[in-house]
């Protein structure tokens, strides 16, 4: 088993330790203690918000429509308008 190196490479991916003991099943003081052995510091705030967004559930989609970009607005607005004229 490979726990190590794959500890390694998540934590230089960014994840915490809570994160990476979800991902590959192991208690999160394995990860810490496999941290410090490595040397390796941890996680940045934005890095383990990214990071952790699946496995954690933090961070999530919008609920609800998302906003169109201007250029799409102005796109529905003209075949409004298009489709007006025509009905009219």
């Amino acid at each position: 088993m490979r726990v190590r190196a794959d500890i390694a490479a998540l934590i230089r991916e960014g994840h915490t330790n809570a994160s990476i003991a979800v991902r590959l099943g192991c208690a999160p003081s394995t990860v810490s203690r496999a941290r410090e052995a490595l040397r390796l510091p941890p996680a940045d705030a934005l890095g383990r918000l990214y990071a952790e967004a699946v496995p954690t559930g933090r961070v999530t989609a919008p609920v609800g429509r998302l906003p169109l970009s201007p250029e799409r607005q102005a796109a529905n607005r003209a075949a409004l308008l298009a489709a007006l004229r025509e009905a009219a």
